[in-house]
């Protein structure tokens, strides 16, 4: 409790446009390693780089929805450093003059005071991302696979504002909502789309003075990221309170340890002997620009969830998670608008869409029901054609079926109906009563909660297909002339 920890996050996020930041090379994810690279992004010999405009438009975007000031004028950097996945031993990125700085990104997260938690963005930039290397597992070798050379980033760096893993993950969350509804990434950190470095250090409470920070890098999940501030803060406390020092330094998270590595020691700026980019002109964004991009910035999270509170009348709860990805809400303004039932569209969403997410794993983005056959199958309930319970079933092999799936296929094909046959019912009550004298004896004896087990029952026998109003109201009418 004596101890304050400071953190500050350097967020990578690769952009999704079809082709390189410096070269036509597709940036599609995957391949046969070294099939997406060409002489310009293996950086060969007598080739120039020319910069890809979407790049600076998403870039430029992104910055503005950060609610960052946008530099008119900034220009590119070699970054010098030699490293097995980096053949050309620089790296373009942007130092002196990036493209933009001092935004800020309010959180839901309360500070002590009870007011949100504001962090700071000290600026962005555009760089192109480095290659990977594949380690083998039957030999003590590496490969590198060039694929990903090239490929455009921005580099979010922030403030050393965080103080909670709380916090941070709140913050990571806010961006790859932000730049997801941008449109400008897919944000994938299984895929390495997003990748944090965490920088962190230790102080007495109170203390004004920093700490000696250790950077961990490219945590590629949420719950890592809250792993590896548990590990490297209770470390580093530790350290101190024992009398040693911290060292600046890269460490790395192993997941299957649950502990963090040094790597090396921790570089600064001068380490990379930055100097202009001499291959590419600096770079003007007009007026004219800034205010296109402003006009075509999309409906955020938190606009939406405002909106479907007021238009759908849905809880501050439900919105808020419906609009957690623009996927689910797209499914959910896609659906609404083609059976204009909000209410019904809400509830298969929150019991049945987030449930098998849930359970199977499926990220939003890989949904592939389609708003048609959601609001088909509801307007099969609403209209009474199947109950509740069997549309449960019915739902769940829809949601995991392929395109051919057909909604009344299914239906008819397994016999699942609503039986409304008044004397069907009627007769299925009487019958399941007079196999049930006990449970009949314990109604007569004022236990009225029984209802439910003989409407279950009915419920059972016809095969879940009955209709339960029905069903409920000819047990309770037998039950009274008992």
């Amino acid at each position: 409790m004596d101890w304050e920890i400071v953190m500050g996050l350097e967020v990578h996020v690769e952009l999704a446009t079809k082709t390189k930041i410096f070269c036509s090379c597709t940036t599609e994810f995957g391949g046969a390693p070294n099939t997406h690279c060409c002489p310009v992004c293996t950086g060969m010999p007598g080739t120039l780089p020319v910069l890809n405009k979407k790049v600076l438009e998403y870039a430029v975007r992104a910055g503005l929805a950060l609610n960052c000031e946008i530099n008119r004028y900034n220009k590119f950097d070699r970054k010098n450093y030699f490293y097995p996945d980096l053949p050309k031993a620089y790296q373009i990125s942007q130092l002196y003059l990036p493209f933009a700085h001092d935004g800020k990104v309010k959180l839901d997260v309360l500070d002590e005071n009870g007011e949100n938690v504001v962090i700071g963005i000290h600026e962005i930039h555009m760089e192109e991302d480095a290659g990977k290397l594949i380690h083998s597992k039957t030999r003590n070798q590496s490969y590198p696979d060039y694929n990903r050379c090239g490929v455009p980033l921005i580099e979010i760096v922030s403030e050393p504002d965080f103080r909670r893993s709380e916090e941070v993950i709140a913050y990571l969350n806010k961006l790859r909502s932000t730049l997801e509804y941008l449109g400008i990434s897919d944000c994938k950190m299984e895929e390495g789309s997003m990748r944090a470095d965490v920088n962190l250090s230790v102080r007495k409470k109170g203390s004004k003075e920093f700490g000696t920070r250790t950077e961990m890098k490219n945590i590629n999940s949420l719950k890592a990221i809250e792993r590896a501030i548990a590990y490297e803060a209770k470390r580093q406390i530790e350290l101190i309170e024992s009398g040693g020092e911290v060292v600046q330094e890269t460490r790395r998270w192993d997941e299957n340890r649950d502990k963090t590595f040094s790597m090396r020691s921790k570089e600064n700026a001068n380490d990379y002997r930055y100097f202009p980019e001499p291959d590419i002109p600096p770079i003007s964004i007009t007026e004219d620009e800034i205010s296109y991009y402003n006009s075509i910035r999309p409906e955020f999270a938190e606009e939406k969830a405002a909106r479907y509170q007021t238009e759908f009348g849905l809880t501050k709860k439900d919105a808020e998670i419906i609009v957690s990805s623009k996927y689910l809400a797209k499914l959910f303004e896609d659906t609404t608008a083609k059976c204009g039932d909000a209410s019904e569209v809400r509830y298969w969403m929150m019991s049945q869409v987030l449930y098998f997410m849930n359970e199977r794993g499926v990220q939003p983005e890989n949904i592939t029901l389609s708003a048609d056959k959601f609001a088909q199958f509801i307007e099969i309930v609403k209209a009474g054609r199947i109950n509740r319970q069997i549309g449960k079933t019915v739902f769940e092999n829809m949601f995991f079926g392929d395109e051919n799936f057909d909604v009344e296929t299914y239906i008819k094909e397994n016999d699942l109906e609503q039986v409304d046959d008044g004397a069907l019912i009627s007769e299925t009550v009487k019958k399941v009563i007079a196999e049930n004298p006990k449970a009949v004896g314990q109604f007569k004896s004022g236990q009225k909660k029984i209802v439910g087990f003989f409407i279950g029952q009915v419920m059972k026998t016809l095969g879940g297909k009955a209709n339960p109003g029905v069903v409920g109201k000819a047990v309770n009418e037998e039950l009274e002339k008992l």
